[in-house]
């Protein structure tokens, strides 16, 4: 149950926007078919991520050429490259004479795909490293052997899945590469939405605008993630949204929730809502409820799937909901930007919308709870390219982290509430089994990071193994629990200065002194490699501004020149004052990094 938007109103949007104002996201497409219709779909969503999206388009069947040639429609400012290729053009012997080969010709076959595939694969590389989006095959609606073919080992749908499954392994084998299921859009469409069977024959173009805007929805997710925009926390409402009814007026045992319907669809809302914070999303409520009466539901209801645990912050009175949701982002200490918000009211989704437009909101229907869990998987607003451990563990981590804040409140004694945690520390540089998590790090860490620069899994591995390049990653430890990798570092060697390419630090570990361990590691690292001046950037956002002054309150001046939009700040490595960690950091122990990456 996606949003519906006509490609009018699309058009308008497009034409009324400040597109000038934002970053451009460039974006080149290989096809060997007709989709040029599929530009206003993808700049729309480009433009709900903040990005001006500049589209260009190779020349029709002519994917190979401009892979393995070059046709300049790709080079390193390139963010992302989308391929078509469907079957029909690639091979008609596949796609519509089936049943007239054997099965070694059909083998052949295949085996002549694969190899085209790796070929432009590498071709694709040679010119860009941005993020690939490869649409696969889309099974047949009608097979070549009619019903007989479900249940033949070398049908046509077996060979299309066979297909699939070479393309996913070619784009596993290739950095920043992913296999878009076309099959899951032609599925959500349904295949007499999906095609236009009069353009295919006039223009080679065989997509209906539903499938148009299927396909650009889909892509956006990746996009979405390109840029950092995935969302982190999902507040929630509780009276007709976790269970049907209103708590104070039907009870706890007159609320609708259960395997049974009307209950069913609650439930089922609820194990998909579990199903985002087993991926790392922090769960929240916000309702307008006696806290006492929600806590025994989440404690005691026999039906319910989510229980206190779950649950990384709560807001349950009579206050308004605005307020509410922004005393949770202070709480958990993240942007507003980062949060969802569901709720069944129309009243409390716009004043949501108009008192904190950063957080974006989901109406949920009273009189249509089926729809509510197709609501939520369908908007792709917590999608990432990875799930890494300490994604798995976030929900458990602000529990701790509650813990530690009610015994910090508790503590008048600074010294000894850092003692008492307990904190151990591990340092480890980049490695195979920690680059997914720096690059995640630095798509979505947004308030202590210096420059916002995000990186794709490809990019880290690639600056991990250059001589110019140091990479390293942080880990934390305390008694209330496991932080996992909460910080990085790229440092860029450029002569006698190392540059501070990417520097740092989740939210949920600042206060401890750590960022100050870090960066007393890399200045040390820049020492032994005999260099001279260490170079610290500051690329300024709308979320950073509590490090605008890191740099210049340890010891560095700043420089002439900076990067663009952005401030230099050096420090001669040869003499004061040299950063030094603050006297508290007696209380971290720094582990070798044999003893652990957070991995």
């Amino acid at each position: 149950m996606s949003e519906q938007i006509s490609l009018k109103q699309i058009q308008d949007v497009l034409r009324e926007a400040d597109l000038g104002s934002m970053p451009d996201m460039r974006v080149a497409v290989l096809r060997n078919v007709t989709v040029e219709t599929l530009e206003p779909y993808l700049r729309f969503h480009a433009l709900r991520i903040g990005r001006n999206a500049q589209v260009r388009f190779g020349e029709y069947n002519a994917i190979y050429q401009e892979a393995v040639g070059g046709s300049g429609i790709m080079d390193a400012t390139t963010d992302c490259v989308l391929v078509f290729m469907i079957l029909d053009e690639l091979s008609w012997k596949l796609s519509r004479c089936f049943t007239a080969f054997s099965r070694e010709e059909i083998g052949e076959e295949v085996r002549r795909i694969e190899e085209h595939v790796a070929a432009i694969l590498q071709g694709i590389r040679a010119q860009t490293s941005a993020m690939i989006l490869w649409h696969g095959f889309e099974p047949p609606a009608y097979p070549a052997y009619g019903i007989w073919d479900g249940q033949g080992v070398d049908s046509q749908g077996a060979v299309v899945r066979k297909l699939n499954d070479m393309l996913r392994t070619s784009l596993r084998a290739v950095e920043n590469a992913y296999f878009v299921d076309m099959g899951v859009l032609l599925l959500r469409v349904g295949a007499d939405g999906f095609y236009d069977p009069r353009h295919w024959y006039l223009s080679r173009a065989p997509y209906a605008p539903t499938a148009l805007r299927a396909i650009a929805e889909e892509d956006a997710r990746y996009l979405r993630v390109l840029t950092g925009r995935n969302k982190k926390c999902l507040v929630l409402d509780c009276d007709n949204v976790l269970w049907g009814g209103i708590l104070s007026e039907d009870g706890m045992y007159g609320i609708k929730l259960g395997n049974t319907y009307p209950g069913s669809p609650y439930m089922e809302f609820q194990q998909e809502v579990l199903s985002l914070y087993h991926r790392g999303i922090l769960l929240c409520l916000c309702s307008k409820n006696n806290e006492a009466d929600v806590l025994e539901v989440l404690r005691t209801h026999a039906d319910m799937v989510l229980r206190e645990e779950h649950i990384a912050a709560a807001r349950i009175n009579w206050e308004d909901k605005a307020s509410n949701i922004a005393a949770l982002a202070c709480e958990l200490n993240i942007g507003l930007d980062s949060m969802v918000f569901m709720d069944d009211s129309p009243f409390e989704i716009n004043l949501v919308r108009q008192v904190l437009p950063e957080v974006m909101c989901i109406h949920c229907p009273a009189d249509k709870p089926v729809f509510y869990r197709d609501l939520l998987r369908g908007s792709g607003l917590f999608d990432t390219l990875t799930v890494t451990r300490e994604d798995r563990m976030r929900g458990a981590a602000y529990k701790a982290e509650s813990n530690r804040r009610a015994l910090r409140a508790q503590t008048t004694d600074l010294t000894g509430y850092l003692t008492s945690l307990d904190m151990k520390m591990t340092i480890a540089s980049a490695r195979d089994a920690n680059i997914a998590r720096i690059a995640q790090l630095t798509q979505k860490t947004n308030q202590f990071n210096l420059t916002t620069r995000r990186y794709a899994d490809a990019d880290i591995r690639a600056m991990s193994r250059s001589a110019d390049h140091e990479v390293f990653c942080l880990s934390l430890r305390d008694n209330f629990g496991d932080f996992g990798i909460v910080g990085a570092v790229v440092l860029a060697y450029e002569g006698s200065a190392a540059r501070f390419d990417i520097m740092l630090l989740s939210c949920r570990a600042l206060g401890r002194g750590v960022e100050d361990v870090l960066l007393a590691h890399a200045l040390d690292l820049a020492r032994g490699r005999g260099l001279i001046r260490a170079v610290g950037e500051y690329l300024p956002t709308a979320k950073n501004v509590q490090v605008a002054t890191f740099y210049a309150s340890r010891g560095f001046v700043p420089l002439s020149e900076g990067p663009q939009g952005g401030e230099a700040f050096g420090l001669d490595l040869r003499q004061g004052p040299q950063p030094q960690a603050p006297s508290y950091c007696q209380y971290i122990t720094i582990l070798p990094e044999a003893d652990g990456s957070g991995q």
